[in-house]
């Protein structure tokens, strides 16, 4: 899989300036997964969100930890946009038309980050603004042993860049679905706009660095369809034991939660059907689980505006988290339909495959008629995109 040239963005409201390269999936290969649903007066986006974007910058192939008075040499590196362009970049991946409100440096930096957005992967910045003087947000994040270390920099964001990020503009784009990230004791106006408007939100949420774990802080939970926790996270919330038991005491607070299990996968309950589906994770071998959470996040998103059932949903938000792993990196490991397809025709090709594994992913034979026959036999697994680096300009 080739990475695509980004070109200059003509924003209105950035400067122009080089782009990198970004790991965007290749064009013939995207699938509108909502396309039998799609009808003329449909809102111009299927998704908006809002957030901090970081460049991230990726060491892997380390053999262990970094060790104090050392030097560690990686095998491999990379760099892309991070923070809440993960999320994004998966979602439009999927064939999602996606919307991004975000602050961007007007340093180098950002520069890079916007056009590997915009260009790269297609996403509408038009309520993205890129802020005069203020240095972009950096994480290093440095991969090993399945786990992954970060170190992260940032300046204090100038108001301009808060006002962007927590969606204060009064006309967000309208968007069927929406992805927030909750703040225990702290509301965001744009949700309750966007709930009012008819847009679906779908809310996952940080560790709480306070301590309450108090549901009632997570105010804006009331205007939620879903809330995606992990399994520490529901339990604390709830004081449930076992986190089964916390899914369906968060029913209580929001018509659907989804607690996400590790490596046991994923079990949700909806309170408005009463259905309840739980789906094993799939067995891959990690190289950095960095956005794994996001891209599964996406996948759900993406089942749940197609209209499939809830099992379906799990499995395929779980199938496009297992995928991301095998790659490092945040948004440069996110699946499109071409790696999909490609898990797809491998695994019903390996004889020693469980016929169960093969019904639990059937689903996928009807999404992909058009995909699967230009997946080459001969393909190789996993997928590898060319790995991107904003050292190297457009002629590279």
């Amino acid at each position: 899989m080739t990475a695509s040239n980004a070109s200059t963005g003509e924003g209105h409201h950035r400067h122009t300036g080089k782009a990198g390269h970004t790991g965007q999936t290749c064009p013939a290969a995207r699938v509108d997964p909502l396309a039998a649903r799609r009808v003329p007066d449909d809102p111009p986006w299927d998704v908006y969100l809002t957030g901090t974007v970081f460049l991230d910058i990726i060491f892997t192939g380390l053999d262990s930890a970094p060790v104090r008075g050392t030097e560690s040499w990686a095998r491999g590196m990379g760099s892309s946009p991070g923070g809440v362009a993960n999320m994004a970049t998966a979602l439009a991946r999927l064939g999602l038309r996606t919307s991004l409100a975000a602050a961007f440096g007007d340093d180098h930096y950002g520069e890079y980050c916007w056009d590997a957005l915009e260009q790269g992967e297609g996403i509408d910045l038009t309520t993205s603004r890129s802020v005069p003087g203020w240095h972009s947000p950096v994480t290093v994040s440095m991969a090993y042993e399945g786990e992954r270390t970060m170190v992260s920099h940032g300046h204090e964001p100038p108001p301009e860049a808060v006002l962007v990020e927590e969606g204060a503009p009064e006309d967000a784009p309208h968007a069927r679905a929406a992805v927030a990230s909750l703040t225990p004791g702290k509301q965001a106006p744009w949700i309750a706009r966007a709930a009012a408007r008819g847009t679906r939100i779908f809310a996952d949420v940080g560790w709480d660095d306070t301590g309450a774990w108090d549901l009632a802080g997570l105010a804006d939970l009331a205007h939620c369809e879903a809330f995606l926790p992990n399994a520490e996270e529901a339990m604390r919330y709830t004081g449930a034991t076992c986190p089964r038991a916390a899914a369906h005491a968060l029913t209580e607070y929001v018509p659907l939660a989804v607690v996400t299990l590790g490596a046991e996968g994923a079990y949700a309950v909806d309170r408005r059907s009463g259905e309840s589906a739980e789906v094993p994770a799939i067995a891959v071998e990690a190289l950095d689980p960095t956005g794994a959470g996001d891209v599964f996040v996406a996948g759900f998103v993406t089942g749940t505006l197609a209209g499939w059932p809830l099992a379906d949903r799990l499995a395929f938000a779980g199938l496009t988290a297992a995928l991301s792993v095998q790659e490092f990196g945040g948004s440069l490991s996110a699946p499109g339909w071409s790696e999909i397809a490609a898990w797809w025709r491998r695994v019903q090709s390996v004889e020693s495959q469980d016929p169960e594994a093969l019904r639990r992913y059937a689903f996928l034979e009807n999404l992909l008629p058009a995909l699967l026959p230009a997946v080459e036999e001969a393909t190789p697994w996993p997928l590898r995109r060319a790995v991107p680096t904003i050292g190297f300009g457009r002629s590279a």
